[in-house]
């Protein structure tokens, strides 16, 4: 049931202070918080530009103190692969079903994050060239299709092994450009309402202070915490994404 103005306001500025929050300490979950609330209170046509905005904000906010700890060389692969496989995605979201690629995406996002918490130092052996080019083509068309373009993109950086202060930074480097696509594409969709553009005005002081205690809790978490709190949040992500096909 769609909610009141004042009601709905409120509502956005709570989940998009805690999905700033998560984004900044982590380096990324705020659409899988935001998506699924907002849509439950407005229209999807409401809620995707918002979560749309709120993105590359964050990424700025993050990228303009740790610009130079992103591991530019891999972030500038996968823009590269997404911005190509972008497009794509958002073709497909016309013609698949979205459920069965939902519940894929979903079951290979929690067994990684299961496995992570078992085996947690596993890397990347002798990385192949077109390995993080395949990531991002992957990512480029899930973010086009379902604004879920952070998995793909976080199981590569655990991978690589970055700490995570290059974790965060590079995940921003590559969430920013990409994010800004996806942005422009709802725009030219028409996707830009007056409701849109007040709700994320209204709630931009609760953004910068979700992105603000993030990164104070970012840098007091000591690595393998860290770490295990990456791959829960991958379990709880790729957990969500199944149930939302098999509970709609």
């Amino acid at each position: 049931m769609l909610m009141n103005a004042p009601n709905l306001a409120l509502l956005v500025v709570a989940v998009i202070f805690t999905a700033a929050f998560v984004r900044s300490a982590l380096g990324f979950g705020d659409a899988v918080i935001a998506m699924p609330l907002l849509a439950a209170s407005a229209s999807l046509k409401t809620a995707a530009p918002l979560v749309a905005f709120m993105g590359p904000a964050i990424s700025i906010l993050i990228l303009a103190k740790h610009w130079p700890e992103a591991d530019l060389k891999s972030a500038a692969k996968l823009i590269a692969a997404s911005l190509a496989g972008i497009p794509l995605g958002i073709y497909l979201l016309t013609r698949l079903p979205e459920a069965p690629l939902r519940a894929a995406l979903g079951i290979i996002v929690l067994l990684y994050g299961l496995f992570g918490l078992l085996k947690p130092a596993m890397r990347i052996e002798n990385e192949k060239a077109g390995l993080p080019y395949i990531v991002g083509f992957i990512a480029g068309i899930l973010g086009g299709a379902y604004n879920i373009n952070g998995p793909p993109a976080v199981i590569y950086g655990m991978l690589k092994g970055w700490p995570p202060e290059r974790f965060r930074a590079t995940l921003q480097g590559y969430f920013l450009p990409t994010g800004l696509v996806i942005l422009l594409g709802h725009g030219a969709a028409g996707l830009w309402t007056g409701q849109v553009l007040r709700l994320f005005a209204f709630s931009l002081p609760a953004l910068c202070l979700g992105v603000w205690l993030g990164g104070k809790v970012h840098s007091r978490v000591p690595e393998r915490t860290f770490r295990q709190a990456v791959y829960a949040s991958l379990v709880i992500m790729g957990g969500f994404l199944v149930l939302r096909v098999l509970l709609p």
